[in-house]
């Protein structure tokens, strides 16, 4: 009598699992959404990553701030990652933004929905403007125009142009003109509403674009602006649109950012906030959906933190050779980001593929 010996039949739940997750996975930005809408009612208490609790003032604020980076880095990479245009002036529609709410709520005292669609409108005109001008140039001439009239702006603000930008001191906001639902610290709620609402907007904004027809002419002149030509189409009316739309969610970006912080400061006219729009692009994964996004918050989150951790005993108590770059935060944030270049070229967004061969092979063993 011999023995034999029953096999199983192969298993079939990685198949399984995937077709579940392809059915599920159109779905995940909304459970996102809700996630993040719901965070307000939460007490969570994470020592360490947060000063408080996920419902106190102070860690809302931090993250309504995270969120607004978020969106205005998406809406750079509609320039950057999805059109191959590289500008070093993109604060400047940003600080369009934060500097036109304040002006026209404090110094001219127009209610906040109208200072709102002034400054979206101003700002869209200004980058529409600017980008006719800008975009008569390509390359690192594009750049450097971009550059110049940021520095323009810049200038203005500090030397306190005709009385109105509080120069280097900048310009708190007048609360009395803007609704008591979004004035004083137990209001703080709304304000990361508005600011997580402002990023769906930006994401929902740029996925349409990209998804439509004139999203396929930008990723052509991302690849071969001179194919695109042939085709008959005009590239720099097509680029125009593009700048013209990155200006002007990133003027909405500053109005959402002026109510957070409750003013304007000259910081936001600086290059070196467009230069931090570059690094959270890259570090996410520029032209993918959700890279930017994960770029932009990582990077303000860490930016904010890092702050406070240089401060720390913890920093303070070990030698000078380490506590001196760890108490810099833009030392620890570049040791970052060239760590993440190096090992993960495509950004965040890469770590599923760069991640899976190991996966498959621990599954095998």
């Amino acid at each position: 009598m011999t023995n034999s010996v029953l096999e199983a039949p192969p298993a079939r739940v990685s198949g399984e699992a995937v077709s579940r997750w392809r059915r599920v996975r159109p779905y995940t930005p909304l459970v996102a959404l809700v996630v993040a809408a719901i965070v307000p009612y939460s007490t969570l208490n994470l020592p360490g990553i947060f000063e408080g609790p996920l419902n106190s003032p102070g860690t809302l604020q931090l993250l309504a701030i995270c969120l607004v980076f978020g969106g205005l880095a998406a809406g750079y990479d509609l320039l950057f990652g999805r059109t191959g245009m590289l500008s070093f002036g993109h604060a400047l529609y940003f600080a369009a933004g934060v500097y036109g709410t304040d002006v026209l709520i404090t110094r001219a005292g127009l209610p906040l929905w109208q200072a709102a669609l002034l400054t979206v409108a101003g700002g869209a005109i200004l980058a529409a403007l600017l980008g006719a001008v800008a975009l008569r140039t390509v390359g690192i001439a594009f750049a450097m125009v971009t550059l110049a009239f940021a520095q323009v702006g810049a200038i203005l603000v500090a030397r306190d142009f005709g009385g109105l930008t509080g120069g280097e001191e900048g310009l708190p906001l007048d609360v009395a003109g803007l609704p008591s639902a979004l004035v004083g610290v137990a209001n703080t709620v709304n304000l990361y509403w508005l600011a997580l609402a402002y990023l769906a907007l930006v994401v929902f904004v740029v996925h349409r674009v990209s998804g439509s027809p004139t999203g396929r002419v930008l990723a052509g002149l991302r690849d071969d602006e001179r194919r695109i030509g042939v085709l008959g189409l005009d590239p720099y009316r097509f680029k125009l649109v593009a700048f013209t739309l990155a200006g002007g969610l990133a003027t909405a970006g500053g109005v959402v950012y002026c109510l957070v912080v409750s003013g304007a400061s000259p910081h936001v006219t600086s290059s070196e906030l467009t230069l931090s729009l570059l690094v959270m692009v890259v570090l996410g994964g520029p032209g993918t959906r959700w890279g930017p996004v994960l770029g932009g918050i990582l990077y303000m989150y860490l930016d904010h933190r890092l702050t406070a951790f240089g401060a720390s005993d913890a920093v303070n108590s070990l030698p000078a050779f380490l506590s001196r770059p760890l108490s810099q935060p833009l030392f620890v944030l570049g040791t970052v980001f060239i760590l993440a270049v190096y090992f993960f070229p495509g950004g965040l967004t890469s770590l599923r593929s760069r991640l899976h061969p190991l996966v498959v092979a621990l599954r095998r063993k």
